[in-house]
């Protein structure tokens, strides 16, 4: 069983009110995962997380308030959502973090439809959430993704 982390607390906010020091914490950590950690130098600033209806949900330690794990949650043209950006400190990997943070996200999705482009290796935990894979494997800055569908709740 995976170790938990007491104090951890899931926060949400919607783009337009999200502090200038949050907002820096998690787009930190989002760089130390997908371009340092991964070692994929990419343009991980995409121009749609400060869109007036992208929240951004994340985990602090109740202790010192640092960011332990974010995702994004996007609302799209069409009416759907999209979730990416999931992402989880080396230090607190394997505790469930990333599963309470989507979680979260998918009960304010509710029975709305829901997409990602997972990394290939991440499936699994995205299926524990009903999604499913729903197309072939693409490369995505040199790492392979699956286009993914959740299923009706």
């Amino acid at each position: 069983m995976a170790a938990q982390t007491p104090g951890a607390t899931v926060r949400r906010s919607w783009a337009p009110d999200l502090d200038l020091e949050t907002f820096y914490a998690l787009l930190a950590l989002r760089t130390q995962v997908f371009v340092v950690e991964q070692r994929c130098p990419y343009q991980e600033l995409d121009g749609r997380d400060l869109e007036p209806r992208t929240r951004h949900y994340w985990l602090t330690d109740g202790h010192t308030a640092e960011v332990l794990a974010t995702l994004r949650l996007l609302k799209e043209p069409d009416g759907g959502y999209r979730i990416g950006r999931v992402c989880t400190r080396a230090d607190v990997r394997r505790r469930g973090l990333g599963h309470r943070l989507l979680e979260a996200a998918l009960a304010e999705v509710g029975a709305g439809h829901c997409v990602l482009d997972a990394q290939q290796d991440q499936a699994g935990f995205y299926a524990r959430h009903g999604f499913e894979v729903v197309g072939e494997a693409f490369d995505d800055d040199g790492i392979a993704h699956v286009p993914m569908r959740r299923r009706r709740p």
